[in-house]
């Protein structure tokens, strides 16, 4: 029996302790019972021997901390559905209790989100308790460290569950912002013609964070920059911009030419990559003094491809940056002749697309200044979409798929180890970081590997700005 065409009846949450849970799946489980959308017993396990009002009293602060008023007015109907499971994932006596707390369920999903380390532990203990057949399994990022371990995992999974049961979640396709850059891409006619070698210059995404890793050094010196955002969430970015249109909407063609894509991109070289840490990382919670792990990533990529052959993709990504902002730069080739001579420089133009905080789509034209010379400047046409900036925390709607069977907001394991292919030349211990200050755009070098004259430092958010005034940075 295929588990995916099978209605869900349990969700068995392993980490239900650690800082993901905390901050957003208790929260989206919240908003779920409040929306009437879960009704199922839910299994939480951690390793803290607590007792059930502990871990209630942990739930409450999560959705105090994390989830909205209205969620908290059903904290009682989530407490009746919650079953909770101390006990080391190593000990089989913790999944003879697991097994218990599942009662009669014969179609749970599990939700693992613990560290990679510990996902073919916890997969071959299921399968071993008897608790593995007609299931599904949900798995979070960083899936693996590297090539070889994303092999084994998938290797392991599938040991125990068909591809059909196995989700492999990256929370940033959840993002509605996100979703929204493969619905433009494909219902709007006019970028068709532009979208190609032949018209654009280059695509430049910065992703950055103004916060550190506070409490979670331990588990970023598992990971760093590179394998904690660029992996996944940026190489899946690059993928919506520059994959080919799906036959239909169906779960196996747009993952198709998501994987297509990936392929397709040329492996990272040593002097197309920037590593960056800021200053003081060593002295944070958690973290090796010696360490050498990136906080900061800048890389230049290339796909080799017939509509991108030599069209430069600049990613960086960073945490403790000057702010807080995702934005993608699509930027225009000039004109092949300028016919206003010396009094009419021209700019290229700029289709810009900003995912967070707030969330807008801007164009970047030219437009003639008044006055009697054929001088311009540029113009930027701007939307900031409000309805966007609000929506949903993206793990409500990831966790309804889940449970639905739907994956076409999860990665295939094709696509996975072709990801890791991209990075595999760059992880190896010998690369260098470079230091840099809180609150800025990260160490100099990162220039080495930018756009023609420097990185586009992405302006305050949109909804600072009145219709009237849109600085240009």
């Amino acid at each position: 029996m295929n588990p995916s065409n099978e209605t869900v009846d349990a969700l068995a949450l392993f980490g239900a302790t650690g800082d993901l849970a905390y901050k957003k799946i208790l929260p989206a489980l919240a908003r779920l019972v409040r929306l009437g959308r879960l009704t199922m017993p839910v299994v939480v396990l951690a390793s803290e021997r607590w007792t059930s009002s502990q871990f209630n009293e942990r739930l409450r602060k999560s959705i105090e901390d994390n989830g909205e008023a209205a969620d908290l007015e059903h904290l009682d109907s989530l407490f009746q559905l919650i079953r909770y499971v101390g006990g080391d994932y190593r000990n089989p006596a913790t999944f003879e209790q697991l097994r218990t707390a599942l009662g009669p369920a014969k179609h749970p999903v599990y939700y693992l989100a613990i560290p990679p380390s510990l996902f073919g532990t916890v997969v071959q203990s299921l399968d071993q308790a008897g608790c593995a057949k007609d299931a599904r399994v949900i798995v979070e990022k960083p899936f693996g460290r590297d090539l070889s371990s994303a092999l084994k995992l998938n290797a392991e999974l599938r040991s125990v569950f068909p591809e059909s049961a196995i989700f492999r979640i990256d929370h940033f396709l959840g993002k509605e912002p996100v979703q929204n850059l493969l619905y433009y891409r494909f219902a709007n006619t006019i970028l068709e013609p532009v979208w190609n070698r032949n018209f654009i210059e280059s695509i430049e995404i910065t992703m950055a964070e103004s916060f550190g890793v506070g409490s979670r050094g331990r588990f970023y010196e598992e990971v760093g920059a590179i394998r904690d955002v660029v992996q996944n969430h940026l190489l899946q970015l690059v993928a919506l911009l520059t994959m080919e249109a799906p036959s239909t909407h169906s779960v196996d063609a747009v993952r198709s030419e998501k994987v297509k894509i990936l392929n397709a991109i040329h492996p990272l070289e040593k002097e197309w990559v920037v590593r960056g840490q800021y200053k003081r990382y060593t002295s944070e919670e958690g973290v090796d003094p010696e360490s050498l792990v990136e906080t900061f990533a800048a890389l230049r990529l290339f796909i080799d491809s017939w509509r991108w052959a030599g069209v430069p993709i600049y990613i960086r990504t960073g945490k403790r940056l000057h702010q807080t902002v995702t934005e993608v730069t699509v930027k225009f080739k000039l004109p092949p002749h300028n016919v206003f001579g010396s009094e009419g420089t021209l700019e290229h133009n700029q289709l810009r697309f900003r995912l967070n905080p707030d969330v807008g789509i801007s164009l970047v034209t030219q437009a003639k200044l008044p006055g009697t010379t054929l001088a311009g400047e540029p113009l930027e046409l701007s939307v900031c979409q409000d309805d966007y900036a609000s929506a949903a925390n993206p793990y409500v709607r990831l966790l309804e798929d889940a449970v639905a069977g739907e994956q076409t907001l999860f990665a295939r394991a094709d696509g996975i180890e072709a990801a890791w292919k991209i990075v595999e030349p760059v992880l190896g211990p010998d690369q260098p970081v470079a230091l840099y200050a809180g609150g800025s755009w990260g160490p100099g070098a990162a220039m080495g590997v930018g756009p023609d004259g420097g990185w586009r430092n992405p302006r305050v958010v949109y909804h600072e700005h009145n219709d009237s005034a849109h600085p240009l940075a």
